[in-house]
């Protein structure tokens, strides 16, 4: 049932058109999601965010749910998300707003700031730990990680059409591996076998799923009906060409390399994410990269789905942090 106080609304961007729900009156909070999920991810905080007095917005990234696919490619490059939330912000009549994402959403929020610090004035980010850009050539790098037998995921994503060939004739049983993999209650121990970060060569991601069945806890089974009746209207493509830019990025945001962001900041991450864990050393140089950071905090418990599977605490968190920046704490 749709909550009585959201409302859907498609609002124009300069790449087409973007879905978006919103609640409540108040600074916007512009929500961002990750892969492979959609604004419905944000439906534990959009009524809490609006409780405490802020117009809470939750998008549908470009390739999602009921926004705009362009069928290029590149498309789906970052300087293009980042048009499109500076945009949301301008259709829905606003100057500024503080953004959060999640996952990939994580990056788009952060270059979010980086390129639109006159709109975007603060910056939450989720399991994703904000690192600069800088390296080397995002492929290289992600190719050095796998080994002759396996290949990283990011790697497994890049060809078009190899990963949907693996997930679209059973999306909801895909989504529903993919979740469980990556949540703190149903991840596969290390005697299950290989991480599901990592791609048997001619094989699929799907091999390295947990082995038992069931839902994560924060999952229920009309939660994963409507993820994965939005994925089997809209196919993956859209969702999977963010990864086939990772190239175009870095090239794209060159200007940008190794610049902090400067506005007030959050993280919040889980122990037993992946994205935390191996990004440690970025969470370490928050005080080069983040100056303005007002708090951080590491989740005991908790994988990568953070504002679902621990829904209470990250609105306890985004609402003390959100009263700090605007100063109603």
């Amino acid at each position: 049932m749709p909550h009585p106080t959201q409302h859907h609304r498609l609002v124009d961007v300069p790449g087409g058109r973007i879905h978006l729900v919103e609640q409540g009156e108040g600074p916007l909070v512009l929500l961002v999601h990750g892969f492979p999920e959609s604004w419905y991810s944000w439906r534990h905080q959009l009524p809490v965010l609006a409780e405490a007095g802020y117009r809470a917005v939750a998008i549908d990234v470009r390739g999602y749910g009921r926004s705009s696919k362009p069928r290029d490619v590149d498309a789906y490059r970052m300087l293009e998300l980042v048009a499109d939330n500076a945009a949301v912000v301008r259709a829905l009549g606003a100057e500024t707003a503080t953004v959060v994402g999640h996952d990939w959403g994580a990056g788009i929020a952060a270059n979010s700031a980086l390129l639109e610090p006159d709109v975007f004035t603060a910056v939450g980010l989720l399991s994703v730990p904000y690192a600069p850009r800088g390296g080397p050539r995002p492929t290289d790098a992600f190719a050095m990680i796998g080994g002759p037998d396996e290949e990283f995921y990011v790697s497994y994503f890049q060809e078009p059409g190899r990963a949907e060939a693996e997930i679209e004739p059973d999306v909801r049983g895909w989504l529903a591996g993919f979740y469980a993999a990556l949540s703190a209650d149903t991840m596969p121990s290390p005697s299950d076998g290989p991480s599901p970060h990592f791609v048997p060569r001619d094989g699929r991601m799907s091999d390295r799923f947990p082995p038992h069945s069931g839902l994560p806890s924060w999952l229920t089974e009309a939660d994963l009906d409507f993820y994965a009746e939005e994925f089997e209207r809209t196919g993956l493509t859209g969702a999977l060409n963010r990864y086939r830019n990772v190239d175009r990025d870095w090239e794209d945001l060159a200007a940008l390399d190794g610049a902090p962001i400067t506005q007030p900041s959050l993280f919040i991450g889980g122990d037993q994410d992946a994205s935390t864990t191996w990004m440690a050393d970025a969470i370490k140089a928050y005080p080069q990269t983040l100056p303005g950071l007002v708090s951080s905090h590491i989740l005991e418990g908790c994988g990568h789905w953070v504002q679902q599977e621990r829904a209470y605490e990250v609105n306890r968190l985004l609402v003390e942090w959100l009263g700090a920046v605007h100063g109603t704490a």
